[in-house]
Parts: C-alpha cells; sequence; structure tokens
C-alpha cells in the first residue's frame, strides 16, 4: 500500500488492505470466500441507509450481501454476486477516533461480514479473529 502521509488512504488502499488481511486467514476461509466479491465505496448508499435505518452513514462499517454459504443451494435463484462491502469513510472515521491499527478495524470488519457469509455467530468470528491476529 503505498500512500502519502498527509493524505487519507484511497478506495485501492483499502481494498488492497483487505486482499492482506484476507491473505492472513485461516486457508479453508480463504477457500470459500474465493467467490465473494470484495468492494470498497465511500459510503453506504441510500437505499441500504433507509434498509438498515442508520441515523448517519458513518453507522456501517461494512456489509454482507448475499446468500449465506447454508441457503447458496436451496432451489432459490441468486440475482446477484455474493459481496462485502467495506466503507472507506466510517472506517477511516472509526480508525481516527479509536487510534487502532487501520490493518486491525479493516481486518475486524472483513471477518464480521465473511462469518455472516458462511453463517457463523459472533461468537465464531471472535474465535477466528483472535485465530487469524497477527
Amino acid at each position: 500500500m503505498t500512500m502519502h502521509p498527509l493524505s487519507p488512504p484511497s478506495l485501492d488502499d483499502i481494498e488492497a488492505l483487505a486482499r492482506r488481511e484476507l491473505a492472513h486467514l485461516p486457508a479453508s476461509w480463504q477457500k470459500l470466500v474465493g467467490a465473494v466479491a470484495i468492494l470498497v465505496e465511500d459510503f453506504p448508499d441510500e437505499e441500504i441507509e433507509r434498509e438498515m435505518e442508520l441515523e448517519s452513514p458513518f453507522d456501517l462499517l461494512g456489509l454482507y450481501q448475499g446468500i449465506d454459504i447454508g441457503h447458496e443451494h436451496s432451489g432459490g435463484v441468486v440475482n446477484d454476486v455474493n459481496r462485502i462491502l467495506l466503507y472507506r469513510r466510517p472506517l477511516l472515521d472509526y480508525w481516527c477516533e479509536t487510534g487502532e491499527d487501520l490493518a486491525h478495524v479493516v481486518r475486524h470488519v472483513l471477518i464480521h461480514e465473511i462469518g455472516h457469509h458462511f453463517g457463523l455467530s459472533d461468537e465464531d468470528m471472535d474465535r477466528i479473529e483472535n485465530e487469524s491476529a497477527r
């Protein structure tokens, strides 16, 4: 990741960071996540804000959209690609407010959203995050 010291990380910088963090997750996760698109946008769109009843677009760091693995082959028609959306501006805001390492913040959100793809509980996601911590 090449960033100018006075500029905030770009969309591409956050995506590169997410891909780097993904490479440190358990191999079983990496294999299953291969078909899930990872996209970075500045903010959630207005439709997502309404659906999730957000008070502010800064309230959402990431989102999984798609069908979790346990329901993928249940006979329904898939209308879109499974994807993880990471929201740059809320991530950067959280990073600045907490002082946490940006890679740690991105890893945490990524694991949480991948967990939704797998249909995992928050406890499962916490365990995986602890196992993949560097």
